[in-house]
């Protein structure tokens, strides 16, 4: 106990939050069965950390992967979003159908998951979304830094 409060029965926060259409938990799992194709946005894996907590609070993170060394973390999206895609410090490719057919499978070789598609809040994230937590996560990363 510190402070006064106990906090030995507290559960995270990321795992309890009601989802905004008020499903129980634990939340159904996203179905990639026609899993189509989808572009994967890379980034440096601090920044991508910090996008996936913000895009867990929010229910908006979809599959995301991460290279065999952790430097980076790519983010499933839908096709056609490397086209537009322009945010410094990352990358959008496109898959070419190779969309998450399984937890196991990845769409990229040498990969695996950072947040598997059955535990996913969406079938991919929405650029949007993603753009914003990825600013939001640079914002955080250089305040933390000017704080050093």
């Amino acid at each position: 106990m510190e402070a006064g409060v106990d906090i030995g029965g507290s559960r995270t926060t990321a795992l309890h939050r009601p989802r905004q259409d008020r499903s129980p938990f634990p939340y159904p799992p996203v179905t990639f069965d026609d899993a189509g194709p989808c572009d994967l946005v890379t980034v440096p894996a601090r920044q991508g950390l910090e996008a996936v907590d913000i895009l867990r609070l929010r229910d908006g993170v979809g599959p995301v992967l991460h290279d065999g060394t952790c430097d980076t973390l790519g983010f499933l999206v839908p096709p056609g979003t490397a086209a537009g895609w322009d945010v410094p410090g990352s990358a959008c490719t496109q898959t070419y159908g190779c969309g998450p057919r399984g937890v196991a499978e990845t769409p990229v070789t040498g990969t695996g998951w950072l947040v598997p598609p059955d535990v996913a809040f969406t079938a991919s994230t929405d650029p949007a979304v993603l753009r914003a937590a990825l600013g939001e996560a640079a914002r955080t990363i250089e305040a933390v830094d000017r704080c050093r």
